[in-house]
């Protein structure tokens, strides 16, 4: 009976890794990647490149990038293994850190795309504003700096919520609950 336990425990890790691997798409994750965090995530051990690979079915190769994705935006940690010259990979399973980890590099990247092309026509659309012999073209480029200026309200609050994700004061304002008890706070 023990045996069939053992089977249905990885019966249920399938599915949860599968769900695990569909919700990392809605955030732009490939599902292969999403199965690589899966597999780390429910193991019992730090898993070595072949030792995933085996598991997820897929390429050394794809393995190898869906780690590195996964690296980049903090979900799997590398770790030294004592004895072993390969690298280990262990699932951050802290999924607010995740969450955090991955909304405010991707707010950071928003910010900083849209900022460089500000600063690349802000100068252009001043002078026309200013020195344009159209009155159209004086106008249409005073509404232009308009919509830069209210971008950059926009930007400055998803900083400030991406520095209170970091810093986790964004509990102070929506607290996280444990177990079923709504009351109890972090």
């Amino acid at each position: 009976m023990a045996s069939n336990d053992f089977q249905k425990i990885e019966e249920s890790r399938d599915i949860l890794i599968s769900a695990i691997a569909q919700t990392m798409v809605i955030y732009g994750v490939t599902p292969s990647v999403g199965r690589i965090y899966g597999v780390l995530y429910f193991a019992d051990k730090p898993l070595n490149l072949d030792e995933i690979k085996d598991q997820v079915a897929m390429s050394k190769g794809s393995v190898s990038t869906g780690l590195r994705d996964l690296l980049d935006t903090e979900m799997v940690i590398k770790v030294w293994k004592k004895g072993d010259r390969k690298d280990h990979y262990i699932a951050e399973k802290d999924f607010f850190k995740n969450f955090f980890a991955f909304f405010t590099k991707m707010l950071r990247q928003e910010r900083n795309i849209t900022l460089r092309a500000n600063e690349q026509v802000e100068g252009t659309l001043k002078d026309i504003a200013e020195n344009s012999e159209s009155e159209e073209a004086r106008e249409m480029a005073k509404g232009d700096l308009e919509d830069i200026k209210n971008t950059m309200t926009y930007f400055d609050w998803t900083l400030r919520l991406a520095n209170a994700m970091e810093s986790r004061e964004i509990f102070d304002y929506f607290p996280k609950y444990e177990g079923g008890d709504n009351n109890e706070q972090e």
